[in-house]
């Protein structure tokens, strides 16, 4: 209890001067520059000089268990080798577990045309060659989004790209060569969005050095509103890769993110009510039960809002109804004039054709679907009709389709989404839901879409 920690400045950067982290095991070194990983990339408070070591190990042991729980080691708390070596390899300057944004609450800019700038340049590679690399590292994001990245040749930008060494007026210095590699501000104002590139570095267009266009391409999708992920094959991964890939770069969970956010106008419109979700507009493409669950379904998204294929791999469309047969335990997701059979999150094979279920070959689109455990009926909903599929036989009841209008009193609409709960179907209409007595067959009650989201 008598030992003291060394108090230090030194930047994370020190730890990547050792090639082989097993010769600084157990040396005080190692401990130092450990402290300052930490507390650059995992919030690890600093210390008084005089801390006593037994009131600080336990915060310490703390984010290292963190760090080793976000690089999908071992959470043993220790500065084994293998933590060491992730420790030692050069990575993005952002913490990975703060947001790394100007102002913390902006996470995309609200527009989809961005500028950017090169105001200082590295003198590792000809300007020409610096002008193509961010170009095309730009390019990435562009491809997979509506964004449009134009040049701007004044200070006034939306991203500054600049290469600086040690402090460079932004409160968050580099630490000479390896270690940090960069670093970029989330969208906002001022400095946000801006991407910094530590000149020490030797900056190259090859496999040598580090590769420029990779390294900027990541720092662009901070510069975009995305944070670090655990998911190695991510563009967004902290640590340096020379192996990855320079053609399809971005992970299916990095389109999706970017997607997110810079998607079609109407769709960033859509997300921003099913964000806000007590929205007086919030309204849904289906509803259905999975299980004890029940999931709102709007264009490619599941609220709360994620993209459907972060769910459900498989699909990358929206769904246009859906519905749970609970004798099955299975659920099924359509689109257009396709279905999907989902057990639990898991996809059961290929899509298959809505004409299974005995529709005529006009139909090629559901409305809304719902399934009535009491009789065993699968209702579908098309404009102004629908349709009786008897589940235990799997074939179309005769007789269909009927008018909605004559066989539910109260509903002269087009449905958008139906869900059977406690022996009520509750249709959903735009942001209204009509609660529909199947026994009395008559409406006995009408709510608010955002009621069922707590609001």
């Amino acid at each position: 209890d008598t030992h003291t920690l060394i108090p230090s400045d030194m930047p994370p950067g020190i730890c990547s001067q050792y090639p082989d982290p097993k010769q600084i095991q157990g040396n005080i070194q190692t401990f130092i520059c450990s402290q300052e990983y930490l507390r650059h990339y995992y919030n690890l408070k600093k210390e008084q000089p005089l801390a006593r070591i037994k009131r600080y190990l336990p915060s310490f042991t703390s984010k290292v268990k963190d760090m080793q729980s976000f690089f999908g080691l071992n959470t043993t708390g220790s500065l084994d080798s293998e933590t060491l070596e992730v420790m030692s390899t050069p990575r993005c300057g952002v913490s990975d577990v703060e947001d790394y944004s100007h102002n913390n609450r902006v996470n995309r800019w609200n527009k989809n045309v961005i500028t950017y700038s090169i105001g200082r340049y590295t003198s590792d590679l000809p300007h020409s060659t610096v002008d193509s690399l961010i170009e095309s590292a730009l390019s990435v994001w562009a491809r997979a989004s509506t964004l449009t990245f134009v040049r701007s040749r004044t200070q006034r930008a939306d991203i500054m790209v600049e290469f600086a060494t040690f402090e460079h007026g932004d409160a968050y210095p580099f630490d000479g060569a390896k270690g940090t590699l960069a670093h970029a501000f989330g969208p906002g104002e001022g400095i946000g969005g801006d991407a910094h590139f530590d000149d020490d570095e030797t900056w190259t267009a090859g496999s040598k050095g580090f590769n420029l266009y990779l390294v900027a391409a990541h720092e662009f999708g901070h510069s975009l509103g995305l944070r670090h992920s655990q998911n190695p094959e991510s563009l967004m991964y902290p640590t340096y890769k020379s192996s990855r890939s320079s053609h399809n770069l971005l992970s299916k969970e990095d389109i999706a993110i970017i997607n997110s956010l810079y998607g079609k106008e109407e769709t960033i419109q859509q997300i921003q009510i099913l964000n806000n979700k007590c929205s007086a507009d919030l309204s849904f493409d289906a509803v259905s039960t999975l299980g004890d669950a029940t999931f709102f379904f709007k264009d490619k998204y599941v609220h709360p809002p994620c993209p459907i294929n972060n769910f459900m791999p498989k699909i990358e469309s929206k769904i246009d109804a859906a519905f749970w047969v609970p004798r099955r335990s299975t659920a099924y997701l359509i689109h257009e004039s396709i279905y999907w059979t989902v057990k639990g999150s898991i996809v059961k094979g290929k899509p298959k054709p809505i004409s299974n279920f005995g529709f005529p070959p006009w139909v090629q689109e559901i409305d809304a679907a719902v399934h009535i455990v009491k009789t065993g009926r699968t209702l579908f909903f098309i404009h102004d009709i629908y349709y009786s599929y008897n589940e235990n036989r799997r074939v179309m009841d005769a007789g269909y389709p009927q008018y909605i209008s004559d066989d539910f009193q109260g509903l002269n609409t087009i449905i958008d989404a139906a869900v059977y709960k406690d022996g009520f179907i509750y249709f959903f209409v735009g942001p209204q839901v009509y609660k529909y007595d199947y026994t009395q067959k008559q409406v006995v009650g009408n709510e608010k879409a955002n009621t069922w989201l707590g609001c």
